[in-house]
């Protein structure tokens, strides 16, 4: 669930103050991620790459109070729990949008995973939960770029990571990501710690 939080009695009034009216209140960070033991987990198991990441980016950003508030309209809210959007293409060529409830369990985050998204596919029919902050996710796996900024619509200021083709370079793979956010949400200090947790995550994930 949310609600809605007085911003003046959190740690972020300063950034609502002075980022809420901003013409151009959003952050874009830059990293590399060496992703070579989530190539591995996923090889080992049939996972999903992309399953991996965005189990690992609800991982890393569950342990960060940050990532539970987000600013919607005038207003600052709180949430309860964290998603994780994949964009998935759907049966008629074009693509739909899948929130994928964030979980502790990695085995429980994939099974609702290949669900959704099937399901997603097969309908075209976007899933949305809008009582969870949602992390968006774009992977763009077929393609070598160097990285992506995201658009600020103004309506959505929700944290959205991209990220291309993986490169192999000897016995390492990395994969740079790309990192916006609403600076009312965090600051940057905030926002590469998260990064730094996502690379931990990556390194340490366990399937049981």
């Amino acid at each position: 669930m949310k609600h809605e939080i007085n911003p003046k009695e959190t740690s972020r009034a300063y950034a609502f103050e002075m980022w809420m009216k901003a013409p151009m209140p959003m952050v874009t960070f830059f990293k590399t991620l060496d992703v070579t033991g989530l190539i591995r987990v996923s090889k080992q198991t049939g996972m999903k790459f992309n399953m991996l990441m965005c189990y690992c980016i609800g991982k890393a950003a569950s342990g960060i109070k940050e990532f539970y508030l987000l600013p919607e309209g005038d207003k600052l809210m709180q949430f309860d729990s964290i998603a994780v959007n994949t964009i998935v293409a759907n049966k008629e060529s074009e693509v739909s949008s899948c929130d994928i409830p964030f979980c502790e369990d990695v085995s429980a985050f994939n099974q609702n995973y290949l669900q959704l998204t099937k399901q997603v596919a097969e309908t075209c029919t976007n899933h949305d939960l809008p009582d969870s902050m949602v992390i968006g996710t774009s992977a763009l796996a077929q393609y070598g770029i160097d990285g992506a900024v995201g658009m600020y619509s103004g309506i959505f200021n929700n944290p959205f990571l991209i990220w291309g083709k993986y490169k192999r370079c000897f016995f390492k793979t990395t994969l740079t990501v790309s990192f916006q956010f609403h600076h009312t949400q965090m600051d940057g200090g905030h926002a590469a710690h998260f990064l730094d947790e996502l690379q931990k995550t990556i390194n340490t994930i366990c399937i049981k």
